[in-house]
């Protein structure tokens, strides 16, 4: 995928409202977050800026603080995977599982086959097996 082509993300505000923690501003407007430093390095802050100028958000200490709530939202285990990357992955999972099935099928068939050939070039066919006039 190209830049181009990335899907647009909510607006910073949109997705402060939908964070596990809720909304980072009480109601009397003021802000409910505690201050934390961190040290990157340089190359780490240049692209944490450019991403946070890209998707919108005021500053790039808003970016940060989504992607920690994102990084704690995926070691839970709670996070969306894009539609079409599930329905793609479960093609390819379904694709497989019908061709090892069809491989397993040819495969018995072709045993079959080759024990009946070797069955009646050896002559122990049940059809080969002389009447004795009852039947059974």
């Amino acid at each position: 995928m190209t830049v181009v082509d990335e899907p647009k993300a909510a607006p910073p505000a949109a997705r402060a409202a939908t964070r596990s923690g809720g909304p980072s501003i009480d109601q009397n407007g003021s802000d409910r977050r505690e201050r934390v430093f961190t040290r990157l390095s340089s190359d780490e802050k240049q692209r944490a800026e450019y991403w946070a100028q890209r998707r919108g958000y005021p500053s790039a200490n808003e970016y940060y603080a989504e992607a920690i709530a994102e990084k704690i939202r995926r070691e839970n285990l709670d996070f969306d995977i894009p539609d079409l990357l599930t329905a793609r992955i479960n093609q390819v999972v379904d694709e497989l599982k019908a061709l090892s099935t069809n491989n397993a099928n040819l495969e018995r068939v072709v045993t079959m086959g080759f024990d009946s050939l070797l069955g009646l070039t050896r002559g122990d066919n049940y059809l080969l097996d002389e009447e004795n006039g009852e039947l059974t």
